[in-house]
Formats: structure tokens, sequence, C-alpha cells
């Protein structure tokens, strides 16, 4: 639940590089084939001048894919954010939960999983920096799952606070347990999955008014 950050990391893995390559996403550096957590627990919840920047371009990205499937068929009445979890199969219940979570706390978008042509991916893998979400700077996402933060964190608390940013949230660890925002702020004692009132308002006003303004922008340019 650390910062989402455009930040290129080292020793890709070639399995999730083809990978990433037929996806068409960006494959997050520090993602490994095996499920071998550091030894150590690391903090990843320090804030820095970026993280704001940074979720915000995740967040566009994910809003442009999402506007250019809208656009080509204008008869859809509900918006579908499509995700790939192909990449993060020991994380594949916690993902299910994460959206199922999303999707009975907000009206104007729903999560879907796919397994091709998808906004967004999750990998997994150990970073000493914790889980993030991210962008590769060319209009792809993806949310990285780390095995040790998910097992000193509650897990599909860790996963939900992630996938908030592909719907617009930034992160807010000095806030209450209550909001899952606050991310690993409150400590590992909190275990809230939930969104409050106050996000879940949110991120339906961002897929009201965000997705309108991406469709017009679309328009424009077409």
């Amino acid at each position: 639940m650390s910062s989402s950050r455009t930040t290129t990391r080292s020793l890709i893995a070639l399995g999730l590089g083809l990978a990433c390559a037929a996806l068409g996403t960006a494959t997050p550096a520090g993602a490994q084939t095996t499920a071998t957590a550091p030894a150590a627990p690391h903090a990843g919840y320090t804030r820095s001048a970026g993280d704001a920047a940074d979720n915000k371009a995740f967040f566009e990205a994910v809003l442009k894919s999402v506007a250019e499937k809208q656009a080509a068929h204008p008869n859809l009445k509900s918006v579908t954010v499509y995700y790939n979890a192909s990449q993060a199969p020991s994380f594949s219940s916690q993902i299910a939960s994460s959206a199922s979570i999303w999707n009975s706390s907000v009206t104007n978008v729903k999560l879907q999983a796919t397994s091709g042509g998808a906004d967004f991916a999750y990998y997994e893998g150990s970073d000493p920096q914790g889980s993030y979400a991210s962008t590769d700077g060319h209009g792809s996402g993806y949310i990285f799952l780390d095995y040790a933060q998910n097992q000193q964190y509650d897990s599909i608390r860790v996963t939900a606070h992630e996938t908030g940013h592909v719907l617009g949230l930034p992160d807010h660890y000095s806030g209450p347990c209550s909001e899952l925002m606050s991310g690993g702020g409150p400590g590992p004692s909190c275990t809230n999955r939930y969104p409050n009132a106050t996000e879940r308002s949110r991120v339906n006003q961002l897929w009201a008014a965000g997705l309108a303004k991406a469709l017009d922008k679309l328009n424009k340019v077409h």
C-alpha cells in the first residue's frame, strides 16, 4: 500500500515480460515468478512528493482506456473497468474480494475480470518498497502486490486499497482505519477492507464527471 510510482525498476522477470507484451501492459520490474518473500518486513508507507501526481496519472490512464471502449460502444449504459489477474495467481481470492467490495460500494463504475483487453493488470512478487499502483508513462497501468507486506497486513485491505488508486483515490496515510486509503498508516492491526462514505462518494463523482470529460476529449480528437 505504498504510493503509486512511475519510476523504472531493475531486473525484470523474463516470464512476466513476455506475458506483459501480450497484454500490452507495463511489467513491474520487482515482480518475481516465485512466491519467496524477503526475510525482513519493510515499511513501504512513506509519502513522496510525487505521490499525488503518480496516482492521478494512473487513474487517467485507466480512465482513457475505459473511455475508448465506451466511445466504441456508445449504447453501453454501465461503465466497466476490466482487469487481468492472471499474473497474480497467489492473490486471486483477494483480488476477487477487492472487486466485490468496490462493486458493492459504488454505482457509477464496476470492476470485472477478463483474460484479455484489460484496462489494467495485477502482478505479484517481492519488492522492498511494498505494494503499489503504477503506470508505464504510455497509458498502461498495473497493481503490484508484494508478498511480505500482504503477510504483515490484512491482504484484502492491501488489495482493495491499491485498487482504490485505479478508481481515482489518492493515499491518505494520516487517516483512520475506517478510511481505506489510509493504507498502512493505522498499522497492521487495521483490517477494515471497505471504503468509507466519503471515499465512495468521491469515486462515484470521478466516474461520472471524469468519464464525461474523457469522452468529450476523445470526440474532439476524432
